[in-house]
């Protein structure tokens, strides 16, 4: 596999990770797109110890790549480093470094887990489901109270509340609770 000119010319064709062999891969550091900015250059050697949990002292030169200026090698050196966050030489590390919080939200991204909808018998909900209200409730702010059994067509998931999901009832948007819903 090759590697693009502006990865080999960033590290001088050296994996940007151990700094010790020649990189032949182009590591994309999810969840940014193929492009040099969001990639690091890494060896055969870096890219085998990835998955292995038990790489922990492996993972030692990663007190070197983790000050480069490049983000994507920060991130990607942040996220490996994070794993064995409890062995005393890590945390000392991961404690003294001060990336940007965008690098950091970057790299802990692998270890987000995806908010799930869920309404109230269980069912996971979706973007553009249909649910029917299973009990009458007011809405605050408006005059008028939704009856049980009301359906909403294409919802809305709340990101960052699970126990929300927005949806139109008599031709205004408005937030429900996911446990007086059941999925349609």
């Amino acid at each position: 596999m090759s590697i693009s000119e502006a990865l080999k010319a960033r590290n001088q064709g050296q994996c940007e990770l151990c700094n010790e062999a020649a990189a032949t891969i182009e590591y994309t550091v999810s969840p940014k797109s193929d492009e040099p900015a969001n990639q690091v250059a890494i060896c055969s050697t870096c890219e085998s110890h990835l998955a292995d949990e038990n790489a922990v002292n492996y993972w030692r030169c990663l007190e070197g790549s983790i000050w480069s200026p490049e983000p994507a090698v920060q991130a990607l050196s942040y996220r490996l480093l994070h794993q064995y966050q409890s062995t005393g030489w890590v945390s000392e590390l991961l404690s003294s470094i001060d990336l940007d919080e965008e690098t950091v939200r970057w790299a802990m991204t692998a270890y987000e887990v995806a908010a799930v909808h869920k309404d109230a018998y269980g069912n996971t909900l979706e973007n553009g489901d249909t649910v029917v209200l299973t009990q009458a409730l007011n809405v605050k702010g408006t005059n008028f109270t939704a009856s049980k059994g009301t359906v909403v067509r294409k919802i809305k998931l709340v990101s960052d509340n699970t126990e929300q999901i927005e949806g139109k009832i008599n031709e205004q948007v408005i937030v429900i609770l996911t446990k007086f819903v059941k999925k349609g």
